[in-house]
């Protein structure tokens, strides 16, 4: 009888005023995911891109050569372009300017327009609407027709009307954001070198257009360096403003020479293929000695993680000209094997960015493309340049097949470390590693699987853990680089095994589209922390392990499963009194509490291992998860993470020794 009154009483409560018409942009800040993705570090940066996008449309349009971003004082964001400036006239049927409609109504702007727009990565017309929805002041200023026209905005409502503020010679807009700490709760401070990756995309993506971005921050203020009569930089002492401008004369190819910086080339100069069709085609590639395939494939600027029917005609366009070149000048007679057609990838680094006038990406999130008509015209333009190159350098394409034979070779011998991997791995029954002390829980969401840097270490997180949830797996020493070793060796590697095994998955393979996915449905934990000790060695160990996942398991990073432990760095102790420290700042910290303004009787110890702690600490301070700190890993930008494990990872020591030098100011040292 209650059960149903309450019921009764429910149905009353959902009536026709139960529904909520949310007007103009209140959807957006009623639920900021669906626009930009999320309201942490991520989205608060897509903030700063969908205003430059505008900037790159202009450019792309002919209208624009020079973008500006600045991040001021406070945090704001200030993004300057020199194209046409919005339109700020009346509009015919919102009867207002068409500013203010832009900049506060959602699915409005002139990317619908094929008169204004013909290419545009904007295609939803929601990017500075939504900036200026989840903005707690935005400042919308126009040069155009003469005059200078500005609008205030907050939380997305005008402060005013549009006012004519002065006289101009120029054109162009200047928009000035400040993010909403209601909305972003995480943090609203921007990341330079995140905001950095992404121009410099945007400048490779398109060859001409120059990008400055730049830092008033006090706090990020860099040294001054200079060049000595060696060429080498030397520190001035003196601090400046950090800025750097992006700018690309010959587009792609250059993008391909910074992606490869840690590679020894195969070819002396990317191959270019470009086609201004239809279809506007712009592709480079190279082969290097490594190991590893590197394809970023762009429509209209945007990053398609996911590929799409670009990446998939790229693929069969360059296999389609490698094999017929070989069988054509008899350069597989020998090989007896089989061939695949990722054998024709290894080493290879490739861009591909078509522009597409009606792009048809699945989903919001513009992650792959569905155009089938591309595929066909990627397909043969790459075949022709392909083709062409080959035939005017027979050198390098005697390489290249070459480099294909070998990647064949070690692929069958990978095949069967594989099934090695396969037959020993949960999914078939079999049992798990012999180090691995497993959690009794069976939730793979609720399941937490630590990575430890040696068996020392590894018994002492076995002690302190919980046993429901925590499951321990141990590493001996250093993991193989996979950086440096062949596919075969990887799996040949009994540690890799181990990994593989405990975690219940298969190896990634390529599904019908070309792109190498893993089959998840069977991991058996959620959660996978990589655990070493706080000094250079155990550093390095996370760094190889990160490595193995980001080429042999990416799609465990790219579904936030991987993380970073955290141990702390001090105990700072007076009487019974303790305080652990994570960074110098809370070891002077806490020194200064405890021992009131003396350091007298405080003592401090450094942790510079794991196997330092006992049980119960290793439990309190990196176990715990009501007390621990975890870094979750992700990858907010593909290319310049492939860079950096290229640079630090693979074998070419110029790079890395340049890049320890520009950054070498950053890293704390230990005495």
């Amino acid at each position: 009888m209650i059960e149903n009154e309450a019921t009764k009483k429910a149905e009353e409560q959902y009536s026709a005023s139960s529904i909520q018409v949310l007007e103009g942009l209140e959807a957006v800040r009623k639920r900021p995911s669906m626009y930009i993705g999320d309201v942490g570090e991520r989205g608060l940066h897509h903030l700063v891109y969908e205003v430059v996008d505008n900037g790159i449309d202009e450019a792309m349009a002919g209208y624009c050569t020079d973008i500006t971003v600045t991040i001021l004082e406070d945090n704001s964001i200030r993004v300057s372009d020199n194209g046409r400036g919005i339109p700020t006239g009346m509009h015919p049927k919102e009867h207002r300017s068409a500013l203010e409609v832009v900049m506060t109504v959602l699915h409005a702007g002139g990317k619908f327009n094929k008169d204004s727009y013909k290419v545009s990565g904007g295609l939803h017309g929601v990017g500075v609407s939504c900036v200026n929805a989840l903005s707690d002041l935005l400042v919308a200023e126009v040069h155009r027709e003469g005059h200078i026209f500005v609008q205030k905005y907050s939380k997305g409502k005008p402060l005013g009307p549009v006012e004519i503020t002065g006289d101009c010679s120029d054109t162009g807009t200047t928009i000035t954001f400040h993010p909403d700490a209601e909305i972003f709760v995480q943090s609203i401070v921007y990341k330079y070198d995140t905001l950095a990756a992404r121009m410099r995309e945007l400048a490779y993506l398109n060859k001409g257009i120059r990008i400055t971005l730049t830092d008033l921050r006090p706090d990020q203020q860099v040294e001054e360096y200079i060049l000595d009569a060696n060429g080498d930089k030397k520190a001035t002492g003196k601090m400046i403003t950090r800025s750097d401008v992006f700018y690309s004369k010959e587009g792609l190819p250059e993008f391909i020479e910074y992606l490869d910086a840690g590679a020894t080339q195969l070819i002396p100069e990317p191959v270019s293929v470009q086609n201004d069709k239809i279809i506007p085609i712009d592709i480079a590639l190279s082969y290097n000695n490594g190991f590893s395939e590197k394809i970023y494939s762009y429509v209209n600027n945007i990053h398609t993680i996911e590929g799409g029917t670009h990446l998939q005609g790229f693929k069969m366009g360059l296999s389609r000209s490698l094999k017929n070149y070989a069988e054509k000048n008899n350069l597989f007679a020998k090989f007896k094997g089989e061939l695949s057609q990722e054998d024709y990838r290894e080493g290879l680094t490739a861009v591909v960015s078509v522009k597409v006038a009606e792009p048809q990406f699945e989903g919001q999130t513009k992650t792959k493309l569905g155009n089938p008509e591309v595929t066909s015209a990627v397909s043969q333009a790459t075949a022709a340049a392909m083709d062409q190159y080959l035939e005017e350098h027979p050198k390098q394409g005697k390489l290249i097949v070459e480099k294909i034979i070998l990647a064949a070779t070690a692929r069958n011998a990978a095949r069967k470390a594989r099934e090695m991997v396969q037959r020993k791995s949960a999914m078939s029954g079999a049992g798990m590693p012999g180090k691995l002390a497993d959690c009794s829980e069976r939730d793979p969401e609720k399941c937490e699987l630590f990575l430890v840097e040696g068996d020392s270490a590894g018994g002492t997180a076995k002690q302190g853990r919980d046993r429901r949830i925590q499951a321990i797996l141990p590493l001996r020493g250093k993991i193989l680089n996979v950086e440096k070793a062949a596919t075969d060796r990887a799996f040949d590697s009994e540690e890799i095994r181990n990994i593989y095994t405990a975690l219940g998955v298969s190896v990634a393979k390529e599904d019908e589209n070309g792109e190498k996915r893993m089959d998840l449905s069977r991991l058996r934990y959620h959660k996978v922390i990589i655990m070493t000790d706080a000094d250079v060695d155990g550093s390095h160990i996370a760094c190889l392990i990160l490595t193995f996942f980001f080429r042999y398991m990416f799609d465990l990073i790219k579904n936030g499963y991987v993380y970073l432990a955290t141990p702390p760095l001090y105990l700072v102790k007076k009487g019974k009194e303790e305080v652990y420290c994570w960074t110098d700042e809370q070891r002077s910290e806490a020194t200064a509490r405890l021992g009131k303004g003396s350091e007298k009787g405080v003592t401090v110890q450094r942790y510079k291992g794991l196997g330092e702690m006992s049980d119960e600490q290793l439990w309190d301070t990196t176990m715990d998860p009501s007390r621990r700190r975890l870094r979750k890993i992700t990858i907010e930008n593909a290319a310049a993470a492939e860079r950096t494990f290229s640079m630090l990872m693979g074998d070419d020591v110029p790079p890395r020794r340049q890049f320890i030098e520009e950054n070498a100011h950053y890293a704390n040292i230990d005495a």
